[in-house]
């Protein structure tokens, strides 16, 4: 089972990276915004998932964990296969796609090619049902000290969900969220400054 790649970028196609591990070109398929981070002849480390299914062999691979978290995330959802959620995942940021499954915008979702109202409603649900389910699991920082928060039911509460729907764990979650301004900041910036900890 590969974890990453770590190696040189041998080609770069419509796509898919090709990553030159001693000797061994790796081709992996990937997104827009992976793709946007390499140059040919320069050591890169991707992130990869292998999927395997009767005579596929296909490699995936991705800048960040969090993209990788992303797209496991959706071919987790009924319908969603690997190259709808490479499509999602060309079409918006992981954060991005965490915030647009909290707050149910379908929008979002159907602007990436190939996906459709009924996949973007899909996706909303069964990803907004699993984090209802993991919810009770969350301490989020709230004045002195930490409370279990609602799904939906304060901007932290949503983040921390946001977050959760990028893999990051409860304790991951409380200690990112920890000094930042719930209440001066919109949705989005909070969950922007608390992966920016999370990647430090």
């Amino acid at each position: 089972m590969f974890y990453y790649l770590n190696g040189t970028v041998a080609e770069i196609a419509a796509g898919l990276a090709v990553i030159d591990c001693g000797g061994v070109g790796y081709a992996c398929a990937t997104t827009n915004y992976t793709l946007s981070q390499l140059k040919k002849g320069e050591r890169a480390r991707l992130y990869t998932y292998l999927h395997v299914r009767e005579d596929i062999f296909e490699l995936y691979g991705f800048a960040s964990q969090q993209e990788l978290n992303s797209f496991k995330m959706l071919i987790g959802v009924s319908g969603v296969g690997p190259k709808a959620a490479l499509a999602i995942l060309s079409a918006t940021t992981p954060q991005n796609l965490a915030l647009s499954i909290v707050t149910e915008d379908e929008k979002a979702l159907t602007a990436a090619q190939g996906i459709g109202k009924k996949i973007a409603q899909r996706i909303i649900l069964e990803l907004k049902d699993k984090l209802a389910k993991e919810q009770s699991n969350f301490t989020v920082p709230s004045g002195g000290g930490s409370a279990p928060m609602p799904l939906g039911g304060s901007k932290s509460g949503e983040a921390a969900a946001a977050l959760a729907v990028l893999g990051y764990g409860s304790q991951e979650i409380s200690t990112a969220l920890k000094g930042i301004d719930m209440d001066a900041l919109p949705l989005e910036e909070i969950i922007r400054q608390a992966l920016k900890k999370m990647v430090k």
